[in-house]
This record gives C-alpha cells, sequence and structure tokens, in this order.
C-alpha cells in the first residue's frame, strides 16, 4: 500500500513547480559561490576545497533549507484546495501511509537535488580552472548534507502537514537555515536539528567540522525524523474534515 501512496505521490509531482525551483535555485549559489571564489583567489588557495566553502556558504547557510521548505509546501498544496483533502483521507489508505508516502517523495527530491548540487560543483570547478576531480572527502559531504536534509525535511514536512499556510514551511527554512548557522559554530551545535545539515555538508570550512563525531550526527538524525514523523503522523490521524 506504502508504495502505491508513492507512485501516486511521484505522478501528482508531473508538471509542478517543484522540478523547476529544483533547476533553477541550485544554480544560484553556485553562482555566487564562483564570484567569490575568483573575487579572492589571493586568499583561497586550497583549490576544490577553497570553492567548496564558498558554494556552501550560500547554499547551505541560505539556499538548501527554504528550497526543501518549497518541496514540504508543494506536496500538500494541492491537497488544500476545496475538498481535496478530505477525499484524499476517505482512500483505504492508512494515515501514516499517506503521510509518510509524501515525505518520502520529499527525500527523494531532496537526494536529487544534492546530486545536482554535486553536478553543479564539479562543472563550476572546471569552468574557473581547478584541475582534476574534487576530493573524495567533498562527496561525502555532499552526501552527509543530504542525511541533514531529510532531518530538515521532516521538521518543515511537519509544518507544512500542520499549517494551513504554503510560505510558513519555506519561512521556518530561511529562519531555521540562519539560525542553524549561529548554533553551528557552537559545542552543542551539534544537537541542534537545523545545524545537522550544515554540520554535514562541512559548510564554508575546509576541515571536517564533524570529525569524530560522525556517529553521533547519525543517531541524532535518525532520532529527530523518527521523532517529527510519529508527531506528524499523529496529527493528521486526529484532523477534522474541511467545511
Amino acid at each position: 500500500m506504502l508504495m502505491r501512496a508513492i507512485a501516486c505521490e511521484r505522478l501528482k509531482c508531473k508538471g509542478t513547480l517543484i522540478w523547476p525551483a529544483f533547476l533553477l535555485i541550485p544554480i544560484i549559489p553556485v553562482i555566487l559561490g564562483c564570484g567569490n571564489y575568483l573575487g579572492n583567489l589571493g586568499l583561497l588557495k586550497s583549490a576544490w576545497y577553497s570553492l567548496w566553502t564558498q558554494v556552501t556558504l550560500f547554499y547551505a547557510n541560505f539556499c538548501f533549507a527554504p528550497l526543501i521548505g518549497i518541496y514540504c509546501a508543494f506536496l500538500w498544496r494541492y491537497e488544500r484546495f476545496n475538498t481535496c483533502m478530505d477525499a484524499l483521507f476517505a482512500r483505504p489508505v492508512s494515515y501514516a501511509s499517506i503521510y509518510l508516502s509524501k515525505y518520502l517523495m520529499v527525500c527523494f527530491v531532496t537526494a536529487l537535488t544534492q546530486l545536482w548540487l554535486a553536478v553543479l560543483y564539479v562543472a563550476a570547478g572546471k569552468c574557473v580552472g581547478l584541475p582534476g576531480l574534487p576530493p573524495a572527502a567533498i562527496f561525502l559531504w555532499i552526501a552527509r548534507g543530504a542525511v541533514g536534509g531529510f532531518v530538515l525535511a521532516t521538521i518543515q514536512f511537519f509544518f507544512a502537514s500542520a499549517v494551513r499556510s504554503f510560505a510558513f514551511p519555506i519561512a521556518a527554512g530561511l529562519v531555521g537555515g540562519v539560525s542553524g548557522l549561529i548554533a553551528a559554530g557552537s559545542q552543542l551545535g551539534i544537537f541542534y536539528p537545523y545545524s545537522l545539515m550544515i554540520l554535514g555538508m562541512n559548510a564554508n570550512r575546509s576541515e571536517d567540522m564533524l570529525s569524530s563525531h560522525t556517529a553521533l550526527f547519525l543517531v541524532l538524525s535518525a532520532g529527530y525524523i523518527l521523532l517529527f514523523l510519529a508527531a506528524g503522523i499523529s496529527i493528521i490521524s486526529r484532523r477534522e474534515p474541511q467545511k
């Protein structure tokens, strides 16, 4: 039943603005990062690592979390029209399957976004004249960033399901990204959910911020995902029909 629900959500995403946002928005921080890199060649001497610091300065701190918010908002947007929500929950599908199918679709697009970032980053590096390919560590940081992105997706999907506002999960992503940047600089930053993506991606750093804390990062990520999934399923299970 869950797989059929996922297939249904995939069909709903066709023709929506999720895909233009997915393709176009990540290009902006990459262009800004390249501009910063080329403007500071006298200071940035670590080649691919230096370019990474500049790209993630904009992408991880100001772009990725609001973009995930856009994905979450669109997955609930069309259910808000007229009595579409009542029709959705009248189907012989459990509340958990409906919620999880939408959430997993958000995670799928989030993972694709990280892959798209990797392509853009490599292409940008070649355009600015960097030799060879990026170090393997950077691709690990991109993968860890996807895990942190799943945490953000869980939280912002919870907001999108609970609040009848398209803009709210997007605004939450923007505020969360900035607050996560601030918290990531503290010793307890790893315990703040919006810092997990920034720490995972090693945003604006060339040395690994997680270092020996990767296991804690994964445990906390799994914990936040399970917590907000349970809360979200619980809330929609108690919803009242629309008037």
